[in-house]
C-alpha cells in the first residue's frame, strides 16, 4: 500500500497494490498493520456502504468529541469527488479543503482523521461508496457545514442544476457557524 501525504495535516491517500491478469485482479484493501506502520492508531469498528445516482451530493458531515470519527473511504462502483475539510481550530490548515476523485477504476482510498468534515458528489451514472469508521454514529453528536459555503469555495464538479442534496444537508450552516466543532 502506497501512502501519500496530502496538503492537509493528517489526511492521506492510500494506493493499494493491484495484481491483475486476464482473469481480473486481486488487491488487499485493508490491513490494520499498515495503519500501525504508518503511525495511525485507529481501530475500525464499523463498515458502511452507500449507493447513489449521478448528481447526489452528501455532506459535509462530522461528529464532535467524544464521538469523532476517522474514516477510511473508497469507491467500489462508479466515481465520486470526495472532499475533506479541516475543521480543527489549532491546525495550520484549518478551513482548508482537499478533494480527490475516487473510483472503482483508480482504487484509491482516503484516510480522513477525526476533526474533518467530509462529503462527496457522485459524478458517474451511479456509485457505490464504502467506508470504515473508528466510532459509531451518534446522532446527537453530529454536525455539518453547507456544501455551497462561500468561504470554502468547493468545486463539486457538478452543474448546480444536477445536484441532488437532501433537505437536511441543504439546511446545514456555513463554515464558522457550525457546531462547536470536534474539539467539544
Amino acid at each position: 500500500m502506497n501512502c501519500i501525504k496530502t496538503n492537509l495535516a493528517g489526511l492521506y491517500v492510500f494506493e493499494p497494490q493491484v495484481w491483475g491478469d486476464e482473469r481480473g485482479y486481486f488487491m488487499e484493501t485493508f490491513r490494520s498493520e499498515w495503519l500501525v506502520e504508518m503511525g495511525f492508531n485507529n481501530e475500525f469498528i464499523q463498515d458502511n456502504e452507500s449507493q447513489s445516482c449521478y448528481g447526489v451530493l452528501r455532506g459535509l458531515h462530522y461528529q464532535v468529541y467524544p464521538h469523532m470519527q476517522s474514516k477510511l473511504v473508497r469507491v467500489v462502483e462508479g466515481e465520486v469527488l470526495d472532499v475533506a475539510v479541516d475543521i480543527r481550530p489549532d491546525s495550520p490548515t484549518f478551513g482548508s479543503h482537499f478533494s480527490i476523485l475516487l473510483s472503482a477504476e483508480n482504487k484509491k482510498q482516503l484516510m480522513i482523521p477525526g476533526g474533518f468534515a467530509h462529503g462527496y458528489a457522485v459524478i458517474s451514472e451511479r456509485a457505490k461508496f464504502v467506508y470504515k469508521c473508528d466510532a459509531y454514529y451518534a446522532k446527537d453528536q453530529e454536525g455539518g457545514i453547507h456544501f455551497a459555503d462561500d468561504q470554502l469555495k468547493i468545486d463539486w464538479m457538478l452543474p448546480k442544476e444536477d445536484m441532488i442534496v437532501s433537505e437536511k444537508d441543504q439546511m446545514l450552516p456555513e463554515f464558522g457557524k457550525h457546531l462547536n466543532g470536534p474539539w467539544g
